[in-house]
């Protein structure tokens, strides 16, 4: 049996094994309050509040060009805030004296794109970033890498190169670089988005491996099935702000606000999305038509030619 099927095997045993206690008993790792963000004229963040406690995992979900991913890089100041404050286990990182090398090597931070090192080998790009930041020497990280390649179920790829490797053994070894700088927290930007459907599935499972074992994750994404399992809480955005938040059954499983509602309509049933793209803003409907309802969402009934 592969590692990759031990870790889909392991995770389907823990189930959605939640951090003991809840939410508000614990620190918070992330705390980000009255945040904006502007490229020239155009506001993409728009007064954005919210809070990650140790040790838990929230998922963002919304449409493109919602705000999340600038709402992840503002985390690490990878985007500098235009205005608000964020804080990273106590550090205020938009303080301009703020020693942001130090906060950041309390922070893993996993990409769409892979961005792998192409003539560097898996064990390599899991190495180079230990010895340079970290100090480590070769023997020492060399077992740690070995040690999070093993967690991602990838110790026979140690000496292949990324050329060598599908996308989601790219992904996973990125997880791995991550993982061996001892982060605290992990920031995930929609990790799967650059995968084949059949891809998916592994770099999930390690994530659900990550979760059961207690790390703090803020988790940009649209695999609702991952955020509907494995979230504490879950946050949908549009337009540059936070819409809804709650418990991944009631944002996911029983939206409050129509924007929510409509979303998901679109995300969980794909065959509609072609209909509801072309759908006119809320109002009169036009003459000759009459509804059918399918989910969430009122579509008009085409008429026979």
């Amino acid at each position: 049996m592969s590692e990759a099927s031990d870790t889909n095997n392991t995770s389907a045993m823990k189930g959605t094994n939640k951090t003991n206690g809840t939410s508000g008993d614990r620190a918070a790792a992330i705390e980000v309050r009255g945040l904006r963000k502007s490229f020239g004229e155009l506001e993409v963040l728009r007064g954005i509040d919210i809070t990650v406690r140790r040790g838990e995992v929230v998922c963002v979900i919304g449409p493109s060009g919602s705000g999340k991913s600038t709402l992840l890089r503002c985390v690490n100041l990878l985007e500098e805030p235009t205005s608000g404050t964020v804080r990273v286990a106590g550090s205020e990182v938009t303080d301009p004296e703020v020693d942001i090398d130090r906060v950041r090597r309390r922070i893993g931070m996993v990409f769409q794109a892979f961005n792998l090192f192409p003539h560097l080998t898996a064990l390599g790009n899991l190495t180079i970033a230990q010895r340079r930041v970290l100090g480590r020497g070769k023997t020492e990280a060399e077992e740690v890498a070995r040690r999070n390649l093993r967690r991602v179920g990838l110790t026979e790829k140690e000496a292949s190169y990324p050329a060598q490797l599908s996308g989601g053994q790219q992904q996973r070894v990125a997880i791995a670089r991550a993982l061996s700088m001892g982060p605290d927290l992990m920031l995930f930007d929609e990790p799967t988005s650059a995968l084949d459907p059949e891809l998916v599935g592994d770099v999930l499972a390690v994530m659900r491996g990550l979760a059961d074992d207690g790390m703090t994750m803020l988790v940009v994404t649209h695999e609702m099935s991952f955020a509907r399992e494995v979230a504490d809480r879950v946050i949908f955005m549009d337009d540059g702000i936070v819409v809804e938040e709650g418990s991944p059954d009631q944002v996911v499983g029983d939206p409050q606000h129509a924007r929510t509602r409509a979303f998901l309509s679109r995300v969980l049933d794909p065959a509609a999305a072609e209909v509801l793209e072309g759908e006119p803003p809320p109002g009169p409907q036009p003459e000759g038509g009459h509804q059918e309802k399918r989910g969430h969402q009122e579509v008009p009934k085409q008429q026979p030619r």
